[in-house]
C-alpha cells in the first residue's frame, strides 16, 4: 500500500487533476498545485467542529478558471493518509455569509477527504458574501452571489471526486460523497440536494436558513414590533416569559425535564396572559450579545455591554408583544407574511441595549437583517440601516418580496423536487431544533411538506414511506439554533453522520435518531427523537421512554398560511 509521502506530491497530485474539457465550464490550472503533508494536527470543520488529536493528511491546493472568464477560484482539499482512506469524500458548510473553514478537515475521522472553495474572491482571507456582492451602488455581482449561492459546493465536489478517485486509484469502485452542514450550512446543503443531487450520497442539513430574503429581513421584525407597538420590554422581562412558558409547557408532553417537547400543544393550549403580573428579577452584568440567534455552544464570537439590574413584574404590554412575535409577521391587511417563533422560544431578536446616557432601552437594526436589506436589496454600499424609525410591517413584507424575486434563483434555495438526489439512492438527513429564536423551525416543516406534495403527492403526511426512504425530518426538543439551548436542558444529536454513512453504505435505514443530553438532571441520557410527522409523548417521568404518535390538530398548528404571497414560498 502506498503511503502518504507516495501521494503528497505536486506531481502526483498534478497527474490526478481531471483533463480540461472532462469537467464542462471548469478549467484547472496545474501549475497552481501546492501539496504538503501535515502529522500530527487537529482537524476540525467550520460549523459542525470537532476535534481529533494526531491527525495526518496532505494539505492540496490548486486553482480553476471559468471557461472563458479570467475569474481565478482556489480550492483547498485535506487527504488522510492511504491507511486511513475509507473512500469517502466530506463537505462541511459555514454559516452567516462564509461559505467554508479555512481548514477543511472535518472529514479525516470519517477516513474521508475534505474540501473547501475560496468562492473566488478571497474566501479563504475572510472575505464573505456580503462584503463583494456588489460591483457598485446598483450593482448585484451576480457571479458571486451564484457561486456563494450553490455553484462553488458543486465545483468543489466535482473537481473532488475526480481528483480523490485518480490520487487513491479507485477505479470503479465507489466513492462515497456527502455533505454536512447547519444554518446557512444547512441551507447550502439544501441547495446541493437541490442542484448537484446526482453528486451525493449522503446529505445532513440542519436547521436551513430557507427563503433566504424572509429569514434574513424577519431578523428586524422583532425589533420593528417593538416600535411600532410602543413597548421596548426590559430583556429580563421577556426572557421571564419565556422561562415562565418553558415552565408551564414542560409536562404537558409526558414529563418534567425541564424541556417543552412538544412546543406544538404549547401553542395549542397554554395561555400567555395568565403570567401577567409575575415578578422578574436579573442583576446587573455584562452581558454579551451572539448575533445570529446562535446557541452559546455555536457562537463564533460576541459582544459586550454592561446591563443594569432588572425588577418588576410581567406587563401586559409585554405579553401583547411575545404574542405578536409568537404569531409572526402580519401585513397592514392582516395577512401572514412570515412564520413566528414557536411558544417557549427565547426573544433573542427582541433582545435591546442598555444606553447609559438615556438610561434607557434601545432597540436599533441587527445586522443580520439590515445588511441584506441595505446591501442585498436596496443595493448600496452600507453596512446596516441606519435606523428602524418609521419602518413598517408592510415595508418589511416589502424588502422581503424584493429580496425574493431578485434570489429566487440563487439564495432562496426552495427547489422542490429532489428527484436528482433520490434517482440514483442519496440520503437527506435534516433536522432543526424546535426552539430555534434565528430561524423558525416552521420553516423546515414546510420544505418537508413541499417535497412531500411535489414527489408524492398521492401520499399522506403520515403515509409517506417512499420519502422517507430516502429524506426523513426530525424536530430536537427545546434544542436552539444549531446547539443546545441555555434555556432548556434538552437533547442535542451529536452522531447524525455516522448515522448518514450507516444508511448509506449498509442500507441501515434510521426510524429515529439519536441525540444526547448534556446537562441537567438527564445529563447523558441518550434519547432517540420522532420521525416527522410524528411527535414525541413519554411515558412516565422516571424513564427514558416516549412514544412517537401522529396528531392532527398538532400537525395542522405547524401548517402556517402565508397568505400575504401570490405563489408559494418554499
Amino acid at each position: 500500500m502506498s503511503s502518504l509521502a507516495d501521494i503528497c506530491t505536486v506531481a502526483k497530485v498534478q497527474a490526478a487533476l481531471p483533463a480540461n474539457g472532462t469537467l464542462l465550464g471548469i478549467n484547472l490550472l496545474p501549475s497552481t498545485v501546492t501539496a504538503n503533508a501535515v502529522y500530527n494536527a487537529s482537524s476540525s470543520s467550520s460549523f459542525m467542529k470537532r476535534d481529533d488529536a494526531g491527525s495526518t493528511y496532505c494539505n492540496v491546493t490548486v486553482s480553476y478558471q471559468h471557461t472563458g472568464t479570467s475569474d481565478n477560484v482556489v480550492l483547498w482539499y485535506t487527504f488522510p493518509a492511504p491507511d486511513a482512506f475509507a473512500n469517502r469524500l466530506y463537505m462541511a458548510g459555514g454559516a452567516g455569509y462564509t461559505l467554508s473553514t479555512n481548514d477543511p478537515t472535518g472529514g479525516l475521522e470519517y477516513g474521508a477527504v475534505s474540501g473547501s472553495s475560496d468562492v473566488g474572491y478571497g474566501g479563504f482571507d475572510s472575505v464573505t458574501l456580503d462584503e463583494v456582492v456588489l460591483n457598485g451602488n446598483g450593482s448585484i455581482n451576480w457571479d458571486n452571489v451564484n457561486m456563494f449561492s450553490f455553484q462553488a459546493w458543486g465545483e468543489t465536489t466535482m473537481v473532488g471526486q475526480a481528483l480523490t478517485t485518480a490520487l487513491y486509484g479507485l477505479g470503479d469502485s465507489k466513492l462515497y460523497t456527502y455533505f454536512e452542514g447547519c444554518s446557512d450550512g444547512g441551507r447550502e446543503a439544501m441547495s446541493q440536494a437541490q442542484r448537484y443531487g446526482e453528486l451525493y450520497d449522503g446529505i445532513v442539513a440542519g436547521a436551513p436558513a430557507f427563503h433566504h430574503a424572509q429569514q434574513q429581513v424577519n431578523h428586524l421584525t422583532s425589533a420593528v414590533t417593538e416600535l411600532v407597538q410602543g413597548y421596548v420590554a426590559p430583556p429580563c422581562e421577556m426572557q421571564k416569559i419565556a422561562n415562565a412558558t418553558i415552565a408551564a409547557c414542560d409536562p404537558l408532553d409526558g414529563r418534567v425535564d425541564g424541556v417543552v417537547s412538544r412546543s406544538d400543544l404549547c401553542r395549542l393550549h397554554f395561555d400567555l396572559d395568565s403570567l401577567l403580573g409575575e415578578a422578574y428579577y436579573c442583576a446587573a452584568q455584562e452581558s454579551s450579545s451572539l448575533g445570529f440567534g446562535f446557541s452559546k455552544r455555536q457562537a463564533g464570537s460576541s459582544t459586550s455591554s454592561y446591563v443594569p439590574a432588572q425588577s418588576g413584574n410581567v406587563t401586559a404590554e409585554a405579553i401583547k408583544l411575545a404574542k405578536r412575535l409568537y404569531d409572526g409577521l402580519l401585513n397592514s391587511n392582516g395577512e401572514q407574511v412570515f412564520y413566528g417563533w414557536q411558544t417557549a422560544t427565547a426573544f433573542e431578536d427582541a433582545a435591546p441595549t442598555w444606553d447609559n446616557d438615556t438610561e434607557s432601552w434601545e432597540v436599533s437594526p441587527p445586522s443580520t437583517g439590515g445588511t441584506f436589506v441595505t446591501k442585498f436589496v436596496e443595493r448600496v454600499e452600507i453596512d446596516n440601516l441606519a435606523t428602524l424609525d418609521g419602518v413598517t410591517y408592510d415595508q418589511l413584507y416589502t424588502w422581503m418580496h424584493a429580496g425574493f424575486e431578485a434570489y429566487y434563483s440563487s439564495l432562496q434555495t426552495g427547489f422542490a423536487d429532489l428527484t436528482s438526489l433520490q434517482a440514483h439512492g442519496g440520503k437527506l438527513l435534516h433536522f432543526h431544533g424546535e426552539s430555534d429564536p434565528s430561524v423558525p423551525p416552521p420553516s423546515s416543516v414546510r420544505y418537508y411538506e413541499a417535497v412531500r406534495n411535489a414527489m408524492y403527492p398521492d401520499s399522506s403526511p403520515n403515509n409517506a414511506p417512499e420519502l422517507r426512504d430516502f429524506y426523513q425530518f426530525y424536530f430536537v426538543p427545546g434544542a436552539a439554533h444549531c446547539g443546545t439551548n441555555q434555556y432548556q436542558p434538552g437533547p442535542y444529536p451529536a452522531d447524525n453522520m455516522q448515522t448518514l454513512i450507516n444508511w448509506v453504505e449498509s442500507g441501515v435505514k434510521p426510524e429515529r435518531l439519536n441525540a444526547t443530553v448534556t446537562t441537567g438532571t438527564f445529563e447523558g441520557e441518550v434519547q432517540r427523537l420522532c420521525q416527522w410527522p410524528t411527535r414525541p409523548i413519554w411515558n412516565s417521568n422516571t424513564t427514558n421512554s416516549f412514544d412517537c404518535v401522529y396528531d392532527q390538530a398538532s400537525y395542522e398548528s405547524w401548517m402556517w398560511d402565508l397568505n400575504a404571497w401570490k405563489i408559494p414560498i418554499y
